[in-house]
């Protein structure tokens, strides 16, 4: 009899301990890219988790590029951890790998931030901040031309 208590509790404890593990499995972050304008180049997308370096896509977490085209667009970040994150996207319409800007902060390409905030100035993490949970989460982004 305890034998048979002593391994029911171990598969207890091992069903326990895989079903938490599969709990904490990173999601997929599933993009919806609004009012895309219609123009050759790439679509590139950085997911942030620092506010010390948004915006600065060499220290993205991840970047994910997909073909530009009129209209809306789906593009996905895959394995995000649960947490707070933030996403910058660009329209990159001449395929050279960054947001073109004027006098050095006015974007000549369109672009946009998660949650869609009115920007004046630099955008800030906190505006663009949302949650992921474990099993990953859906936000759209209106792009600004």
């Amino acid at each position: 009899m305890t034998s048979t208590k002593t391994t029911l509790t171990a598969l207890l404890c091992a069903t326990l301990l895989a079903a938490g593990h599969a709990c904490a499995d990173p999601g997929t972050l599933t993009i919806t890219l609004k009012q895309v304008g219609d123009a050759p180049g790439n679509l590139r997308a950085s997911l942030y988790s620092d506010p010390a370096t948004f915006r600065r896509e060499d220290k993205a977490l991840q970047v994910v590029a997909v073909p530009a085209a009129n209209g809306e667009v789906q593009l996905a970040f895959k394995d995000v951890e649960p947490g707070r994150y933030a996403i910058m996207v660009y329209h990159d319409a001449n395929a050279d790998g960054k947001l073109n800007l004027r006098l050095g902060m006015f974007p000549t390409e369109g672009y946009g931030l998660s949650n869609n905030p009115l920007v004046f100035g630099p955008p800030k993490f906190a505006d663009s901040a949302f949650d992921v949970d474990a099993t990953g989460a859906a936000i759209d982004i209106k792009l600004a031309y």
